[in-house]
């Protein structure tokens, strides 16, 4: 899964400067900036607000609150429920739920991190890892989207979340939940796919398209032992929360 993720407001800005939009960073770095934080470490259970691209605007990236929540809620009470159980997609079967259908066909998004965090268990401990590019550079993970109207501050509130797929090799020895059937990983796509996964779908064949779509990505990445990202030891969101922790309980680093 992916719940955990360090992304900065460069690279939230990586699509904008591939795309040479030079007016829109400078707007972007002067007006929004002082809302966005650094996110060394935050979780999606913490509903942070982030910069996305869409398919409605792929070239202008606009904030949204992470955990999907879908325009016929009801009330914030709903919604809040909701948000929790919708911070990851699974790839495969995102035309089984309903939270999820109608974004797979048209509401797609993209969210760039600098990299994510996962847990690795052994003998009845955890122990979380950061993983990243090995170039260094942020990755640009595949997302859905909806547009929320809370009628109680009546304004409308725009939300994502992340699709998932199974892991590649290396996140299938870190993600290693014992609750879970099976490994996975945050869709990271190239820039390529990136662009591809903004484009409008024909709804006859949306399902068969997105399914070719959801395969771990062939970048090269690499992970490191980090500190404790929950309970007392956590140290937040602070720039140490991605650095090199040894566990003395591990013998080696994937």
């Amino acid at each position: 899964m992916c719940y955990d993720i360090q992304t900065k407001l460069e690279a939230q800005l990586k699509r904008a400067r591939r795309m040479n939009q030079k007016e829109v960073i400078r707007d972007l770095e002067t007006t929004l900036e002082p809302y966005l934080a650094q996110w060394y470490h935050v979780s999606g259970f913490e509903h942070p607000s982030l910069l996305i691209y869409t398919n409605e605007t792929p070239t202008l990236p606009s904030p949204a609150t992470w955990g999907l929540i879908r325009e016929w809620t009801k009330n914030r009470e709903q919604a809040n429920k909701l948000r929790r159980k919708t911070i990851n997609a699974r790839g495969e079967s995102i035309f089984d739920k309903a939270s999820f259908r109608y974004a797979a066909i048209h509401k797609h998004c993209l969210i760039t991190v600098n990299g994510f965090y996962e847990h690795h268990h052994r003998a009845k401990k955890t122990f979380p890892y950061y993983i990243q590019q090995k170039d260094g550079n942020p990755m640009t993970i595949a997302g859905l989207c909806s547009d929320w109207f809370d009628q109680e501050t009546e304004k409308t509130q725009r939300t994502f979340c992340i699709v998932t797929c199974k892991a590649n090799l290396l996140l299938s020895k870190i993600h290693n939940n014992p609750k879970l059937s099976e490994a996975r990983m945050p869709l990271i796509l190239s820039d390529e796919k990136a662009d591809e996964w903004l484009l409008p779908i024909d709804n006859l064949n949306a399902k068969k398209y997105i399914q070719n779509k959801v395969h771990p990505s062939s970048k090269k990445l690499i992970s490191h032992t980090v500190r404790p990202l929950r309970g007392k030891l956590a140290i937040g969101n602070l720039p140490d929360a991605s650095k090199v922790y040894l566990y003395d309980e591990l013998n080696e680093l994937f």
